[in-house]
Order: C-alpha cells, then sequence, then structure tokens
C-alpha cells in the first residue's frame, strides 16, 4: 500500500460567519465538514488551521491603543479555539474522529500540540485541527497554518478562499481578471496579488511546500483537485 496523502487546509474565519459577517454559521459548518468528510473517505489525511476574524482580529483590537497587540492577538489566537471546537463539532457529528490540538495549554478543552502526536493521529485517520495560531502574537493564522502543514509533512498546504484562485486583479471588480493557473512565490508575494502574508509564503517557499489556492464553496472541488480533474480550478504557488 503506497503512501497516503496528506494536506493542511487553512480556512479564514471569516468564512464561517456566512452572509452575516460575524459569528459561526452552522450550515456553513455542516457544508465543510462534508467537504473534509469526502477526503477523508478518500484516504488523505487532513489537517486543519481556521482563521479567528469571524470573532476578533488581534491587529484591529489593538489598533486605537486601548488594548496592546499582544493582548490583542492573544485574544485573536482564542477566537480560533472557538472556531476549532465549532469544527470538531461539525466533522465529529459526519462521522469523523477529530481531535484539536492548541499552542496554548487548555487541558479542559483541547490537547496541547505535539507535532507527533498530530502526526500519529493523521495515520490514524483522524483529522486534527490546529488551534491557537503559532501561540506567540504577531503572526498570523496564515503563517500558523504553514508552519503547522511543514512540521507535520503536508504534501501542500490548501487555502480555501471565496474564488476560484489567485487572479491578476480582484475579480469582483475586474470582468477581465484573469485566473493564474500557476505562480512562482515571488509573484504570490507581490502586493497586487497577496495569496498569503510575507512571512507565510517565504516559509512555504524555504521548504519547498506547494501552497494551492481554491474555492471552498464549490461542493466537490476540494476532492476533484486532489483526484487531478483537469476542469477543477485552482491556482497552484510552487
Amino acid at each position: 500500500m503506497g503512501k497516503k496523502r496528506r494536506i493542511l487546509v487553512k480556512f479564514s474565519g471569516e468564512a464561517l460567519a456566512g452572509e452575516s459577517g460575524f459569528g459561526i454559521d452552522n450550515s456553513i459548518l455542516k457544508f465543510i465538514a462534508g467537504e473534509i468528510k469526502e477526503l477523508v473517505l478518500n484516504d488523505i489525511e487532513v489537517g486543519i488551521v481556521i482563521g479567528g476574524g469571524n470573532i476578533i482580529r488581534g491587529v484591529s483590537a489593538a489598533k486605537d491603543g486601548i488594548i496592546k497587540r499582544t493582548s490583542g492577538d492573544h485574544m485573536g489566537m482564542l477566537a480560533t479555539v472557538i472556531n476549532s471546537i465549532a469544527m470538531r463539532e461539525a466533522l465529529e457529528r459526519s462521522g469523523l474522529e477529530v481531535r484539536v490540538q492548541s499552542a496554548i495549554k487548555m487541558e479542559a478543552i483541547c490537547e496541547t500540540f505535539i507535532v507527533g502526536r498530530a502526526q500519529r493521529h493523521l495515520e490514524k485517520g483522524r483529522v486534527v485541527i490546529f488551534a491557537a495560531g503559532t501561540g506567540n502574537p504577531f503572526f498570523t493564522t496564515d503563517t500558523a497554518a504553514t508552519l503547522r502543514a511543514i512540521e507535520i509533512g503536508s504534501d501542500m498546504i490548501i487555502k480555501a478562499t471565496k474564488v476560484d484562485g489567485v487572479y491578476n486583479k480582484d475579480p469582483h471588480k475586474f470582468e477581465d481578471a484573469v485566473l493564474l493557473k500557476s505562480l512562482n512565490y515571488e509573484m504570490a508575494m507581490s502586493d497586487d496579488i497577496k495569496v498569503m502574508d510575507d512571512t507565510a509564503i517565504a516559509l512555504a517557499k524555504d521548504n519547498k511546500l506547494p501552497i494551492l489556492v481554491c474555492n471552498m464553496f464549490k461542493a466537490g472541488n476540494l476532492l476533484n483537485i486532489m483526484n487531478g480533474d483537469e476542469n477543477a480550478l485552482y491556482s497552484i504557488v510552487k
């Protein structure tokens, strides 16, 4: 039996909020859980990182100086734990085994991140959700996701978004925007594209980790991409 494929999927916190832009939309949780389940049923090992922007962003919380940036970022990390617990519930309801591992110790709620334990969970077919970012302020969840993907030996990191991939300009504003099927890391760091923050992309580049950007709201899209469907829409950074 060949080596199983292993991926890490990064969702934004805002993705969970749906139309309201705040909080958690249970219908979206259910949809994402169904998409992840299809991957697991096809022998793909899945790690997940979810942002916390649907609850609070550290940078925004600290913008007027009342809350220090470090405290704002810690609040943002706790927001990702809330989202991770919600995602765990949805995935378990769909029939999957799930573990949440936090970069900040909170034993009453979830496991503490230990890379060897995370790898064993994945090998046993469990989905592992990595919460609380890197555990350090000043690092985004994009960077945390890239770091975890490297640590667990992922084949790639998938940035799940609301668009089909990376465009040469904003597809919501320009009808002639073109989907870029393949980019190098330097292109991905350019100001007018911004796939992820520069720290995350530089970390991926240094470790030769491909970044795949795709639309998370198209049913079956993640599995189609993993199965090499020629009609699947996505962008790859490598």
